[in-house]
């Protein structure tokens, strides 16, 4: 019989929408049971090339859009980074506060399945926890194609 490896590693990633919790709890959980460390990863996906161009045809000619598309994603990434420090406030109780050092939060732009298992890669996750939240399907986009495409153990919770 194989012994359960070690899980020192945890990627957790999220949406950070309403109904995650039940999820960020599970991956809180097992870092607490396994004394590991957690990165609670969120995607951001980059802006269609499409709504670029709707973008620069609709800006003055004198506008600067590199200056004006920085300054937005400053304060894009800014509140998506505060909205993931708030969603862990809101969530960590008093008795699952992490000890300092052990979650870290990392934010990144790409397509979400694909930036969950480069994050896993280079963190060397020992496991990977995502929620999934559409009833339609099996586990929906993100999740699904993480469990099919990772080399990693994935736990998938349902959000209900």
């Amino acid at each position: 019989m194989n012994k359960m490896p070690e899980v020192t590693r945890i990627l957790y990633a999220s949406d950070v929408q309403p109904g995650a919790r039940p999820a960020f709890r599970q991956a809180v959980s097992l870092c607490g049971h396994y004394q590991s460390q957690i990165t609670f990863l969120h995607v951001v996906e980059p802006v269609s090339g499409a709504a670029e161009r709707l973008v620069k045809t609709m800006m003055k000619e004198d506008a600067s859009l590199q200056a004006l598309h920085d300054e937005s994603i400053k304060q894009v990434w800014a509140q998506v980074e505060e909205r993931v420090h708030r969603f862990c406030r809101e969530e960590l109780c008093a008795e699952d506060m992490l000890d300092a050092g052990t979650l870290q939060v990392l934010i990144r732009e790409g397509t979400p399945w694909k930036t969950i298992l480069q994050v896993a890669d280079e963190m060397d996750a020992n496991l990977i926890v995502v929620g999934a939240r559409h009833p339609n399907s099996l586990l929906g986009h993100t999740p699904s194609r993480v469990v099919q495409s990772s080399k990693r153990p994935v736990l998938v919770v349902p959000l209900g």
